[in-house]
């Protein structure tokens, strides 16, 4: 295809003619790592502020990185009527991997680099967590142009706070807690639900106190399980039900991580974690009078459609990234800082995490209120 501007579209403004888009004819976009809802809201703000905006002819590419790691590149040309209607959908059109490491070795760098040159591609946005930001940084180091898009339902991705997917995470676990509780009261159970999150308690923190839980034990507070028992002993004779809701990264104090299996090491992150319910189930059941159950919430906080939040500011993420691409600005990630859409060098985002911190004010409301942190 000859690496010529296209001719703004229907759905193009005088603007698409303007000399501030950069150059920009061709520009592809993936999404990497773990689905998350609001992930189609993004490619259609993406595209849709390109096309009217610069007239410029997206690309998207198939399995996140994946699509550009082999013999022959995995890519589908989006154009309006493709990304209209998929702004509530769940997932994402484009297929996404989270075992695709371009930077693994020397030959994957410069097959993917050698598929954008073939192309045509004047940038790339990538969507994803950090080890998407991480892989998106090294890529630009080798002088790629690339702008990235923060996705998680962690929240664990640095320099940002707030991701999307995280309130559609929070909100179905909130549903799950509520659910259990009932089940709780009824058989006088402890009732301990798992969340997902990583190295990360965000999703534990906020869905335990919007559902109601009476512990909350997360991965930066190692817990202490004689003071876990004692809480769940006194309720026992008073409420005679407790409801535990766990980040899977959570730990006993002296513990290790609860791993559920290790994978290939392609992967930006080789271990998943999983079963901490399961584990301290077994470790609480001797020490209560009452019976003890688990359940791991696993892969439904990732489903579904996108709660209203997370498609309003996955729009703006698209958006924005769209707007620092036709500004000439990359090698940079979109953020949301002090409830300001903002960007952040790619760099600052690289190989790290963003916690809770123990000064978060919503630890000291927890432990305000009554709910027990697992703390000795």
């Amino acid at each position: 295809m000859p690496h010529t501007r296209p001719a703004p579209g229907p759905h193009a403004t005088p603007a698409a003619s303007g000399a501030y888009c950069s150059g920009l004819r061709r520009v592809g976009i993936l999404t990497g790592g773990g689905d998350c809802p609001g992930l189609n809201a993004v490619i259609r703000a993406v595209a849709k502020s390109l096309m009217r905006q610069c007239g410029v002819q997206v690309i998207g590419i198939e399995d996140g990185f994946a699509g550009l790691m082999g013999t022959t590149a995995r890519t589908r040309v989006l154009d309006w009527d493709s990304v209209s209607g998929i702004l509530m959908r769940g997932g994402t059109m484009l297929g996404t991997s989270n075992r695709a490491n371009p930077l693994a070795s020397e030959a994957a760098t410069a097959q993917v680099l050698a598929h954008v040159q073939a192309l045509q591609l004047d940038a790339l946005v990538a969507i994803g967590g950090d080890g998407t930001m991480s892989i998106a940084h090294g890529l630009a180091q080798r002088g790629l142009r690339v702008v990235g898009v923060p996705k998680t339902i962690d929240n664990d991705i640095a320099g940002c706070e707030r991701s999307f997917g995280f309130d559609t995470a929070v909100a179905t676990v909130t549903d799950a807690l509520e659910r259990i509780q009932t089940t709780a009261q009824s058989h006088s159970r402890v009732m301990i639900v798992e969340t997902m999150g990583r190295y990360a308690g965000w999703i534990a923190l906020e869905a335990g106190l919007a559902g109601g839980a009476d512990i909350i034990l997360l991965p930066e507070i190692d817990y202490d399980l004689a003071a876990v028992a004692a809480v769940c002993r006194e309720r026992e004779a008073r409420q005679r039900y407790t409801v535990i809701c766990i980040g899977e990264g959570a730990k006993p104090h002296g513990g290790q991580l609860t791993v559920a299996r290790r994978v290939a090491t392609d992967t930006a992150d080789p271990v998943r974690l999983g079963g901490v319910a399961h584990a301290l189930c077994d470790a609480l059941q001797p020490l209560l009078h009452s019976e003890v159950r688990a359940t791991v919430l696993g892969h439904v906080q990732r489903g579904g459609a996108p709660t209203p939040f997370d498609r309003v500011l996955a729009t703006q993420f698209g958006n924005q990234a769209a707007q620092l691409l036709m500004q000439g600005h990359t090698g940079r990630m979109v953020t949301l800082q002090q409830g300001r859409l903002d960007s952040i060098p790619l760099a600052d985002v690289a190989h790290t995490q963003r916690r809770v911190p123990q000064d978060h004010p919503l630890l000291q409301t927890a432990r305000q209120i009554g709910i027990s942190l697992g703390e000795g």
